[in-house]
């Protein structure tokens, strides 16, 4: 297999800041992986052998309740570090990784991660300004299902699944990458059956449309206001 070449890396937020010559080493003692869609990268409790940078596609980070219940925590989009167990003082994966579409990956084995967090700082304070993000994230979800109306984190969801990556078509902003109501749902902490009926009253009064393992927001203000808890609850 050819070498890999820093432009993969080269311009993402993680290794922001990095000389060139560190991109070369990092890269360098990486491997590219193809996964395709549906397959798991690593699963749950595994033993957390490799760390990985997403280039191409979505992974689904689904976690197993001890009940036996999966419920899909978040989305990794391309650029970003997944499976970063020993960032978190962890031997084992937290959770599963599944691609939500064929994806491309960079992977590291995971004994390097101590030289990398050593060698280049820059590199270690941007994967945990990362890992601070995720946290307040979860901590945003908590309050949401806490305080909110579960229209109001359905909407919450698509907006922010849309800022992370839509793509703008003819209809709207399209999610862009197969979702489920299901996995909405999950996100959510709600049933299949109220996100399939909040959908259709959406799509009814003309915010959304859906289709199977699709949603385009056609009307994002709207849809922010639902969020915000003001109008059109379906």
């Amino acid at each position: 297999m050819g070498s890999l070449d820093r432009s993969l890396i080269a311009g993402l937020s993680v290794f922001e800041g990095m000389a060139a010559a560190d991109l070369d080493r990092i890269v360098g003692q990486a491997r590219s992986m193809r996964i395709a869609k549906d397959q798991p990268v690593f699963e749950q409790e595994q033993d957390a052998l490799s760390f990985f940078l997403l280039l191409d596609g979505h992974v689904r980070v689904v976690k197993s309740t001890p009940d036996g219940q999966d419920v899909t925590v978040r989305y990794i989009s391309p650029g970003e570090l997944l499976g970063i167990a020993h960032a978190l003082g962890r031997t084992t994966y937290p959770a599963n990784a599944i691609a939500a579409a064929d994806c491309v990956l960079l992977a590291w084995p995971s004994q390097l991660w101590p030289t990398f967090a050593a060698n280049f700082p820059s590199f270690t304070a941007n994967t945990y300004k990362s890992v601070g993000a995720r946290l307040q994230d979860a901590h945003t979800r908590v309050i949401e299902m806490s305080t909110e109306q579960v229209e109001q984190r359905v909407a919450h969801a698509l907006l922010k699944l849309v800022k992370q990556s839509g793509r703008k078509t003819e209809e709207g902003i399209l999610i862009d990458f197969p979702i489920s109501r299901q996995d909405i749902a999950e996100i959510t902490g709600t049933t299949l059956h109220t996100v399939s009926r909040l959908l259709s009253a959406w799509e009814d009064q003309g915010l959304v449309k859906s289709g199977r393992q699709k949603v385009t927001v056609v009307e994002p203000h709207r849809l922010l206001l639902v969020a915000e808890g003001h109008v059109e609850k379906g």
